[in-house]
């Protein structure tokens, strides 16, 4: 009897491959496409109606049952809400990285098991391999297009009902079989911006939700001596590394190196003040724990290819992160995921 795997299928080329791969493979393959967001929602979206659509297309030539699972209610809570929120403390959330926790593989991965799927499979760069007894979760073979760093809150008892059936290939290698199999969408553009902002310009997608916070009044500009050298528009307006946009005229570029919501205050310095050897994270989630601590690891404390030898050692709830180089940027609200090699064993969100 065939096995059969739910495919999240957003429109695009990686989870219409995806979905074409494993009917290849021999599974009985349905495609599950999430709605996020109503009509309205822009067109550069991933969960637009232009990209249900475009996911219907390729399901209908593939010739697969494809749902629409409507999932509006729990993402405006779980994600724009909080979105909102993490900017208003004066932090820079990863929407992503929690849309994977709540949604992808929380709301989502019931619904699966709901129509009696025995997989869910995503579109992701990254590997779930079996190996010494036990499910690992590792880099995708494409480190320049590795996503195992937005995965961090998977389950263990999961790894083994999920599917990344892209993990072995290269961006370049997609495309081609996407076209060699005549997808509608082989060459359609990836998305590159916040599924749920429209034009990027978050900062008009806060204040429309919370036009009234103080991290949405002026404020001073100050430098790393407290000295004022001009006036912000918002605390929520800026983010930890950020150069563009201050207003400030001086001899040497400075760069955003605090936020501080209560005191109204953006804290400006020169590009060696911001970086940092330590951190402490929270909300920590183990894909596999480490049985002593501290322990010595390389993590990544943003995406991208990136990854920095550490040590890591507990606090009560907490982490503290001790880099062996000093890091550039770090930054609140963001995560910081820990690796053994090529196998990501956890992560949590960086608190300072």
């Amino acid at each position: 009897m065939k096995k059969k795997v739910a495919v999240a299928m957003s429109g695009g080329v990686d989870s219409s491959l995806t979905a074409a791969i494993l009917l290849y493979r021999g599974f009985e393959v349905v495609g599950v496409t999430m709605q996020l967001e109503d009509e309205e929602f822009h067109e550069r979206s991933c969960c637009s109606a232009r990209e249900v659509q475009d996911a219907k297309a390729v399901a209908d030539k593939l010739g697969i049952v494809h749902f629409v699972a409507d999932f509006r209610n729990i993402f405006r809570t779980e994600i724009e809400s909080y979105f909102v929120a993490e900017y208003l403390r004066g932090r820079t959330p990863n929407p992503c990285v929690r849309c994977n926790k709540k949604i992808k593989f929380g709301k989502l991965f019931d619904f699966t098991e709901f129509i009696g799927a025995d997989y869910l499979a995503t579109g992701h760069y990254a590997r779930i391999v079996f190996e010494d007894g036990r499910y690992k979760l590792k880099k995708g073979v494409d480190i320049k297009k590795d996503q195992s760093y937005v995965l961090y809150n998977l389950p263990a008892d999961k790894l083994s009902r999920i599917l990344f059936p892209l993990g072995e290939l290269s961006k370049t290698e997609t495309r081609a079989l996407a076209e060699k199999l005549n997808l509608p969408v082989a060459h359609k553009p990836d998305s590159q911006e916040i599924c749920f902002i429209p034009n990027n310009d978050y900062k008009n997608f806060i204040a429309s939700r919370a036009d009234n916070a103080d991290a949405l009044k002026a404020g001073d500009i100050v430098d790393t001596a407290g000295k004022i050298l001009g006036r912000h528009n918002g605390v929520a307006n800026y983010t930890i590394g950020q150069r563009k946009g201050l207003g400030i005229a001086a001899e040497t570029p400075l760069y955003v190196v605090n936020l501080d919501v209560d005191k109204r205050r953006v804290t400006v310095g020169k590009s060696d003040e911001l970086f940092s050897s330590e951190l402490t994270a929270t909300d920590v989630h183990w894909i596999y724990k480490p049985k002593n601590f501290p322990v010595t690891l390389q993590a990544k404390i943003r995406y991208g290819p990136r990854v920095a030898d550490c040590t890591v050692e507990n606090i009560g709830d907490n982490l503290r992160v001790k880099f062996f180089e000093p890091q550039r940027a770090i930054t609140a609200g963001q995560s910081v995921v820990f690796y053994d090699g090529d196998e990501l064993i956890g992560g949590g969100v960086i608190l300072n």
